[in-house]
């Protein structure tokens, strides 16, 4: 530590700011003369001092959620430009991508989460974060009212109130029953640690059940009737995992259960993975019926008791049920109630998911940005722009569009509307000129404001919500961050396009996802994925680039390791049956 930084603290303690303590490590090795300097820093406010109290000159920003959104965010924002607080119900951040690998015991629970407080450490500035759960965000008057994680009477109110200059709401998203009797009582789900750790013990339950004295034939089968609802890539990687299991662990284990066992996959769709290339779905399809798994689509799901489920059949409009013993419920996601609420008050009780402009800032609400699963972006149609776009081109005001004046906006275009991008991959069109040839494929000098109209009257039916996946979230928060540590910059020198300032807030380019390919592990040591460029692998080798993948993509080096090594036991010790 440096003098000036120790008087800068010894000045902040005098002045009543908290003061995190340090703690000094040398570590010595006596094969060399190598001297390891570490310094921590808690996050944790002293006690006694009000939570809402921040340095002279800095704005407040809260971040409600360490997700993938939030996290991200959080690991990217210089913290030295304003007081940050993180509220959460949770002291961690989950790898979801591999819960369903902690379900079955191929990877362990704790080598997938990482403390938040080891992500928030901040080489500069401090970041305070509280365990409680956000149940009010009051936006007029610049308050979230959280409540406390902690059950204890000595702590007195539970409840606190946070003031904020910038609010950053990284919730996620709930599971989506649609209000389908007896989901909520008798399914499990799969998006939290704890679910998958529930779904690990049941799924052994099921099988010590299955082997006591006395039972039928049917009931055995019934036990051992595992049923995922959604075909989605959360529930084909569970069932799977679940046959993997089963094949490689269970049976050896359990001998009396191999004709008694049954996977079924119910997806209201005539696919499962149907958000995947189609090549994917087939290959998914034929995988599953090779290794017994039951699939049935075009079902959909009106009921689930203790002991059936009941379905529907889209085709024929048959009812049936069938006996379970344990059902998972992965079907999309829904609406928090704190953000359903907070839609209530800011006028976007009509739709499904909280609507953002492309800046990722909450429509009709200023400085509060929401980003991840809770929120969805509303892009701007440029059909509501296109006068203003032929006006601002339109240099010589002759009231025509030459291709030269067009070319001139078409980066502004691009970045302001995406889905022109979109309209021209779809069209296989190679250039945004190609937009003004005429009828017949020929090119045009010049085009008036109705021609202009009729050559982009279709680009808006490509405008698409992104998907609710970690990708997406983490990509949010990143770019949430650089518009925050530039936001002093940006004010002074906008980065936003250039010409179209009247139709939204310009300070940063607006957000723009790029897909980086997405996978589904099959079971068997094969996967399938769709790669950049429309390229689509499956098989084998596609197993092992997952694990590649999946490995940097982990968080900390610690979780790296951990899961690197989860990974290598299953592989020579097989996978933990224990129900603890």
């Amino acid at each position: 530590m440096t003098f000036s930084s120790f008087f800068s603290r010894a000045s902040k303690a005098l002045h009543g700011y908290p003061v995190a303590p340090k703690l000094l490590i040398l570590c010595t090795i006596s094969s060399g003369s190598l001297v390891a300097y570490s310094e921590s820093q808690s996050d944790v406010s002293s006690p006694g001092v009000n939570a809402n109290q921040i340095e002279p000159g800095k704005k407040r920003v809260v971040v409600l959620g360490t997700g993938w959104a939030g996290t991200s965010f959080l690991k990217d924002l210089d913290a030295s430009l304003y007081d940050v607080q993180v509220v959460s119900p949770r002291n961690y951040f989950a790898f979801t991508p591999l819960l369903p690998s902690v379900t079955c015991g191929t990877v362990e629970a704790r080598s997938i989460v990482e403390p938040v407080r080891n992500i928030i450490k901040k080489r500069t500035g401090e970041v305070r974060f509280f365990e409680a759960e956000c149940v009010k965000i009051d936006s007029s008057n610049k308050k979230v009212i959280c409540r406390s994680n902690f059950d204890d009477k000595a702590l007195g109110n539970e409840e606190f109130c946070l003031e904020y200059d910038y609010l950053v709401i990284a919730l996620g998203a709930q599971v989506n029953t649609f209000n389908t009797p007896g989901v909520k009582e008798n399914c499990h789900f799969l998006k939290e640690v704890e679910d998958a750790l529930k779904i690990r013990r049941s799924v052994i339950d099921c099988f010590e059940k299955a082997s006591l004295p006395g039972l039928t034939e049917e009931e055995k089968r019934a036990n051992l009737h595992f049923v995922i609802v959604g075909g989605g890539p959360t529930g084909v990687e569970f069932a799977a995992e679940l046959h993997d299991f089963v094949e490689e662990d269970i049976l050896k284990l359990y001998p009396g259960v191999k004709d008694l066992l049954k996977i079924t996959v119910i997806q209201s769709g005539d696919h499962i993975l149907n958000m995947f290339d189609e090549r994917i779905s087939s290959f998914a399809e034929l995988k599953f019926g090779r290794d017994g798994i039951d699939v049935q689509t075009g079902c959909r799901v009106t009921s689930v008791s203790e002991k059936e489920i009941t379905m529907k059949s889209k085709t024929n409009g048959q009812v049936y049920s069938i006996p379970h013993g344990l059902v998972v419920w992965s079907t999309g996601v829904g609406t928090r109630p704190v953000v359903k609420d907070f839609m209530d008050q800011i006028g976007q009780a009509n739709r499904r998911i909280l609507a953002t402009d492309e800046w990722l800032q909450v429509k009709g609400c200023k400085n509060v940005y929401a980003i991840g699963d809770c929120a969805s972006i509303d892009q701007r149609k440029i059909m509501e722009d296109i006068s203003a776009i032929f006006e601002a081109a339109d240099k010589d005001k002759s009231g025509s569009l030459t291709v030269s004046e067009f070319q001139d906006v078409i980066d502004d275009i691009l970045i302001r509307y995406p889905q022109v991008d979109h309209y021209l991959r779809s069209k296989h069109l190679a250039d945004v000129t190609d937009l003004l040839k005429d009828s017949e494929g020929k090119d045009r000098k010049e085009v008036d404001i109705e021609g202009f109209k009729s050559a982009l009257s279709q680009v808006d039916s490509q405008r698409k919500s992104l998907p609710a996946t970690a990708q997406v979230a983490a990509q949010q928060g990143s770019y949430l961050s650089r518009c925050f540590n530039r936001r002093e910059h940006c004010e002074a020198n906008p980065e936003g396009p250039r010409r179209f300032r009247s139709s939204g807030q310009h300070l940063f380019r607006p957000f723009q996802y790029k897909h980086f390919g997405q996978f589904a592990p099959l079971g068997g040591e094969q996967a399938a994925a769709e790669l950049p460029g429309d390229w689509v692998s499956m098989g084998h080798s596609t197993q092992w680039l997952w694990y590649s993948v999946y490995a940097s993509k982990q968080v900390s080096w610690r979780t790296r390791v951990l899961v690197v090594s989860d990974w290598t036991r299953k592989f020579i010790f097989g996978r933990d049956s224990s129900g603890i």
